[in-house]
């Protein structure tokens, strides 16, 4: 497992436990899927606790620019990318 799968399976973990999804596990998240609307069927406010929770998990800001957080929180792809580049 690389690198990108790990960062991945902790970006699945950290959802599941800041928004407490108890129903599901990080193998029923596609990487590509859409979190919010269709996929994982996230909301506005799951997106703030997300936020959260994944700066708390590995110290990356996400700005309030809303049109760069709709990129990076598109899919579990999206956020593992911007955490590797924002960790450098």
């Amino acid at each position: 497992m690389d690198d990108m799968e790990t960062l991945k399976r902790e970006i699945k973990e950290t959802i599941i436990s800041t928004l407490q999804l108890e129903d599901i596990t990080p193998e029923n998240i596609v990487d590509s899927e859409p979190l919010f609307g269709e996929g994982l069927g996230l909301d506005s406010i799951d997106a703030l606790e997300l936020g959260v929770g994944l700066k708390k998990k590995f110290g990356v800001k996400f700005s309030s620019e809303s049109t760069e957080n709709k990129k990076h929180f598109a899919s579990v792809d999206a956020l593992a990318e911007y955490i590797n580049q924002a960790r450098g």
